[in-house]
């Protein structure tokens, strides 16, 4: 999934818990994983910077240099949009912006984790953040449809956040 589509739907999670931040939270965090869970499609085969031996999810990693630059533009105009239309999110759902907030960063935040795992394999937090990057790679294993291409593959994302924000506008 791309970052504004884990973004949208975390803060469409935290919608659900609107005066309990911390609850909030955790819905965003849980909702990272339940779409990673969804065959789809990501912009990861554009990165340059990064590599992965096959069948070795622990050996991930994203070079230094200009392609890793490149890369960081990239990551970070995707997570942009996904702040920027956090806001619109939250007047559709009529839930505050912080809240909003609150499920789009959490919806980010196992990526983000992911990252910092690249980099900081070997301290004392590695085991923790080695089984949080299995778990991740388990989730995902299968669910990567590169051959869909970026025009269908970012098309079943916005459905899918049309769809999530259709159900909650339902609820009651």
């Amino acid at each position: 999934m791309t970052l504004t589509t884990h973004a949208l739907v975390g803060a469409a999670a935290a919608s659900l818990f609107p005066e309990h931040p911390y609850l909030a939270f955790a819905a965003g965090f849980a909702s990272h994983f339940a779409i990673d869970a969804i065959p789809h499609w990501d912009y990861g085969e554009y990165l340059r910077s990064f590599s992965e031996k096959p069948g070795e999810p622990l050996s991930a990693d994203m070079r230094m240099g200009k392609d890793f630059y490149r890369d960081l533009a990239v990551i970070t105009a995707d997570s942009l949009l996904g702040f920027v239309l956090t806001f619109v999110a939250a007047w559709i759902l009529n839930v505050s912006p912080e809240i909003a907030l609150v499920g789009a960063g959490a919806g980010l935040y196992p990526d983000l984790l992911q990252f910092v795992y690249f980099k900081i394999k070997k301290t004392r937090f590695e085991p923790a953040m080695a089984n949080l990057q299995l778990f991740h790679a388990w989730v995902q294993e299968g669910k990567d449809s590169t051959q869909w291409g970026w025009r269908k593959g970012l098309g079943m994302q916005a459905l899918l956040v049309l769809a999530v924000f259709a159900v909650l506008k339902i609820l009651p």
